[in-house]
């Protein structure tokens, strides 16, 4: 019993850095591949970027979208079951009832679809002379939270801009999450400026492991993605961090560290709930 409990108190997390292109079988094929190849480096949780399939972009997301589950999601659930691992399938564009949504779709072990996340908030900036991207011109956001429970700790999801949004973390804190994954597509302006820092920031702030899969790099790309698929431990520690180019990041969550973190600062207990609270307005 000793020995089992301490074996569930770490496991090993593997982010996907894929190199997408705009042939949506190929992204699968190349995907489901890393996959395979994480699984076989003893990972247990396995998380893709954000729109692993197809290009990120307004003008992409009618044209790639399908509903779920579907041809993707059909892969990854049989990825997932050969290999017996919890898949975090990034996000594909999703269609349903004429509607299009940036969605992630988790799978368990036994290939069972576990949870559907619809990225809550949509990426709508202008930052003169450096970005301009407006999701909401052809998606809409979702309206509930997702979490779903592992062996090994309870995880809750964001995509992307849901990261800036301490609020959605703190929930996800009230509610047993021990780590947190953001697949997300960060880009040049913002990905030097506070990728790392809202990782760091979130992580630290809820005493929670938080992890970042992105996209590989490509300059050619209408949108060029960040990446640096990044682990952060609840010290506020960068555990692992890849670089631009297609790679595996993996990183063992040590989930007795995050038990003593939050034993030696108990932020929780020391809330002023009298003064202040987050509320979820949701199940």
């Amino acid at each position: 019993m000793v020995l089992l409990e301490r074996a569930m108190a770490t496991f090993r997390l593997a982010l996907i850095q894929l190199q997408v292109s705009s042939v949506k079988s190929d992204n699968l094929t190349r995907a489901c591949g890393l996959v395979r190849e994480a699984a076989t480096q003893g990972a247990k949780i396995v998380s893709l970027p954000e729109c692993f399939n197809c290009p990120y972009g307004t003008k992409y997301f009618p044209q790639y979208a399908e509903k779920i589950p579907g041809e993707s999601t059909q892969k990854l659930s049989e990825v997932a079951k050969e290999c017996s691992i919890y898949l975090i399938g990034g996000s594909v564009p999703e269609e349903d009832a004429g509607k299009f949504y940036n969605t992630c779709a988790v799978f368990g072990p036994d290939g069972t679809l576990l949870i559907k996340y619809r990225k809550l908030h949509l990426f709508d900036i202008d930052v003169p002379g450096k970005i301009t991207f407006h999701e909401s011109e052809t998606l809409s956001p979702g309206d509930s939270f997702s979490t779903f429970d592992t062996p090994y700790c309870r995880v809750g999801l964001g995509i992307c801009y849901d990261i800036r949004f301490a609020e959605l973390a703190q929930i996800y804190a009230q509610r047993g999450c021990q780590l947190l994954v953001y697949p997300g597509a960060f880009n040049l302006t913002t990905g030097p400026a506070h990728w790392e820092l809202l990782q760091r920031g979130r992580a630290v702030d809820n005493q929670v492991y938080v992890a970042t899969a992105s996209p590989a790099r490509d300059d050619q790309a209408s949108y060029v993605a960040w990446g640096h698929s990044t682990v952060v431990s609840p010290w506020g520690d960068v555990l692992a961090k890849a670089g631009t180019e297609e790679t595996i990041v993996y990183s063992d969550i040590d989930l007795k560290r995050l038990a003593e973190i939050r034993q030696q600062i108990p932020i929780f207990s020391q809330k002023r709930s009298d003064l202040y609270a987050v509320e979820a307005k949701k199940p």
